[in-house]
């Protein structure tokens, strides 16, 4: 029993980030030696709540000792404990690449917002609670904004000022939907409306459905979900690479909570909601796949490249999410943890280029850059795994989607087929620019740049990851079936809070 382990990946980032501030503030070495720490810290941590949760089933952790639904409470399954190890991987990996390359000294703050950050992400992700998901969105929102303009620069400040806007219109429609939901239900613990919602009658369901179809709006502005991808493009293409790497596991967020209300409290076969949900996401989820492939394509600079492959990775991503089959969920949450990885290194692979040439443009060629020897190897390690081509495991994971959505395929098969050819096409096109024409004008010496060993270990530790993930993708598909079968039964899940089970008729 993991117990009151369970809200140490919230208060571990929480505290540190408040030492830092208060202590630490003018000693960047310090900040350095202990956020690192600490971020170390949540990967142990994170290992043993994932084996508990592998080997215990559901827990729950009560703040205040005030019992559910009554209480504010966390959470501990197979899904948010794997979201937690995934977050806490990824934050060692960001951290050593801004320590290498000195990102992280070009702005104040930056450790104790990369802290606070990651405690909005862990406690988003273990809350077992609604409105507590909105508080963790709201703390991770304040972190990343301070984040996003890490630097400065006016672009930056204006892709900034656009970030917070649209998700300050997602946070406003969340509340809107928070509210509808409590007056309805009187409720907001997430195990307590699934026992509830079945049981509404005809016309509180309706009232709930209007609520539901805001709450998958706001995840769907979180998970960058077309109509609702626009600020994307232009914030992560104007962010700091070492930031946008990080927020690779953000748009995740939107994805989880979708997971997590849509087989929890609106699953399809509920005479609450029926088909609704599903019926949205899915053309929802075909135009994100394509306008990301389309936008990769015709990118106009690597920045803008790697976001608009982030929009597409959603896009295959919430495809998979929308049949709310227990093999589409394992498949998605595959291709969840590889597009999170890929992601990343892109940004990262792409910060390296722009730091040897001050630009990314891929409208004509430079003289090659620094390292460009190195570099070219790792982005072509990227781009594989990126559009979904063998061996990485984007093509697993890509397999794993279409298998699982085979009864779909004359309508989802071509489309992921065809945007994975124009994502090859588009990274082709930016590498040979970037690389291969680069060295027909290549000067009479050869570009210097200084030694930044551990920004290329973090590049090598993600595509590391990513092969790790392909190679061990047997043992870890087995794991994230009995993962996905765990969710879509939440009767372990509501028995971990201590309510009354689901009706017989409705599980």
């Amino acid at each position: 029993m993991m117990s009151h382990w369970i809200i140490a990946p919230v208060v571990l980032p929480a505290i540190m980030g408040a030492l830092i501030v208060l202590l630490m503030r003018h000693d960047l070495l310090l900040q350095r030696i202990f956020s690192l720490a600490a971020t170390l810290a949540l990967i142990a941590i994170a290992t043993a709540l994932l084996i508990a949760a592998s080997n215990e089933g559901p827990e729950m952790y009560r703040l205040g000792n005030w019992p559910a639904p009554f209480g504010i409470v966390l959470m501990l399954d197979r899904l948010s404990a794997m979201m937690v190890m995934l977050t806490a991987v990824l934050a060692v990996a960001v951290q050593l690449y801004a320590i290498g390359t000195g990102w992280d000294a070009r702005g104040r703050h930056f450790h104790a917002l990369f802290q606070f950050q990651l405690m909005g992400i862990c406690g988003a992700f273990l809350t077992g609670d609604a409105f507590n998901l909105f508080v963790f969105f709201e703390v991770l929102l304040i972190a990343s904004y301070g984040l996003m303009i890490h630097g400065g620069g006016k672009n930056r400040l204006r892709a900034g000022v656009q970030y917070i806007a649209f998700n300050l219109v997602g946070s406003s429609l969340f509340l809107f939907a928070l509210a509808t939901v409590y007056s309805v239900t009187g409720t907001l613990n997430i195990a307590d409306l699934a026992v509830k919602v079945p049981l509404l009658p005809e016309g509180d369901a309706g009232l709930f459905r209007v609520a539901a179809v805001m709450l998958m709006l706001v995840f769907a502005i979180k998970g960058a979900l077309v109509p609702l991808q626009f600020w994307l493009p232009g914030t992560y293409a104007n962010a700091p690479g070492v930031v946008a790497a990080l927020f690779a596991v953000m748009t995740k967020i939107g994805a989880y909570a979708m997971i997590r209300f849509g087989v929890m409290v609106l699953p399809p076969d509920s005479p609450a909601m029926g088909s609704l949900i599903a019926d949205l996401l899915l053309p929802s989820a075909i135009a994100t796949l394509i306008i990301g492939a389309i936008g990769v394509l015709g990118a106009s600079t690597l920045s803008r490249l790697a976001a608009f492959a982030a929009i597409a990775s959603m896009g295959t991503l919430f495809l998979a999410i929308s049949a709310f089959t227990p093999a589409a969920t394992a498949a998605g949450l595959y291709y969840m943890v590889h597009s999170t990885f890929a992601g990343a290194a892109l940004f990262l692979i792409t910060d390296l280029v722009i730091s040897r040439r001050a630009h990314d443009r891929l409208d004509h060629a430079l003289p090659p850059i620094a390292q460009s020897g190195l570099i070219s190897a790792l982005f072509m390690l990227s781009a594989i795994a990126t559009a979904g081509m063998p061996p990485l495991s984007g093509f697993i994971g890509k397999l794993l989607v279409m298998d699982a959505l085979r009864a779909q395929a004359a309508l989802i098969w071509p489309v992921i087929l065809g945007t994975s050819l124009l994502m090859i096409l588009g990274m082709a096109r930016a590498g040979s620019t970037l690389f291969w024409k680069a060295h027909a004008s290549a000067p009479t010496e050869a570009p210097t740049h200084r030694p930044e060993g551990l920004a290329f270990v973090a590049v090598f530790g993600l595509l590391g990851a990513l092969i790790v993930w392909t190679v061990m993708a047997g043992p870890i598909t087995t794991w994230l079936e009995a993962t996905a079968v765990a969710l879509h039964d939440p009767s372990a899940y509501i028995a971990a809070n201590a309510l009354p089970p689901l009706p017989q008729e409705v599980k």
